[in-house]
């Protein structure tokens, strides 16, 4: 397993460090040579083009062979669009939207996550790899809990059903949007699911079987449940 979770940023120099383990890993899997990229977005209608954002950010990292996999907003993806990848990069959007499309997708991107094909995600494409994703909202039984900019187009704070790449619940923008108090009530909102990372811009948590690590120039925040209470610890 290769999954690594951004979240969000543009800062080209942190940026390299989170993604280079993705691309390195991907040109393993493509011989050395350069890799075919999936890159998974939600088109919203609103002439976004988010494939394409991240598709340039990539390339300043290495050479890719870039894949376009638009979703219609409101319609699911299909999974055989991701035969012949070395990669699987997911885009950011309306996490909710990300969410809608992929999780009826989600056993197919488990299996070939768990038989070596390196995943990516930024913002969106990091919050929807977990077990139980957080997809926003701002209120918390009508209490404000985090920024309404955050609450992307929902009102409560909502969890779904995640690709289940992770275990880990995980939210993003942590530092710059204010959405630590988010997970924290996420965590609250979900069965069974303890330990929740808070993603900050321009940082990764990168995962492997060999164990993870914190790439970037910022933190991962780590909220733990410990009986009645949540444990925070900042990582670096």
């Amino acid at each position: 397993m290769d999954v690594t979770l951004i979240g969000g940023g543009w800062d080209v120099a942190a940026q390299t460090e989170c993604l280079l383990p993705f691309l390195t890993a991907a040109s393993a899997r493509a011989g050395g040579g350069t890799p075919r990229i999936a890159f998974v977005w939600v088109d919203e209608g609103d002439g976004t083009h988010w494939g394409s954002r991240w598709v340039e950010l990539l390339t300043k990292v290495g050479s890719v062979d870039a894949v376009d996999v638009a979703v219609p907003i409101g319609s699911s993806l299909d999974a055989a669009r991701l035969d012949g990848v070395e990669g699987l990069f997911v885009c950011g959007g309306l996490t909710p939207a990300y969410a809608e499309a992929l999780t009826p997708a989600a056993a197919d991107i488990r299996r070939v996550v768990d038989a070596g094909l390196p995943y990516a995600g930024s913002s969106a494409g990091a919050a929807v790899a977990a077990r139980v994703a957080v997809v926003g909202g701002y209120l918390d039984n009508g209490r404000v809990v985090c920024p309404p900019d955050a609450a992307e187009d929902l009102e409560e704070v909502t969890v779904v059903a995640g690709l289940a790449l992770v275990d880990p619940m995980v939210d993003v923008h942590s530092s710059a949007w204010g959405t630590l108090p988010r997970l924290a009530v996420a965590l609250r909102k979900s069965d069974g699911t303890r330990v929740g990372l808070g993603l900050d811009e321009d940082t990764a948590w990168h995962l492997t079987d060999s164990g993870a690590e914190v790439l970037g120039r910022n933190a991962v925040h780590e909220l733990r449940v410990d009986g009645d209470a949540i444990v925070w610890r900042m990582t670096p």
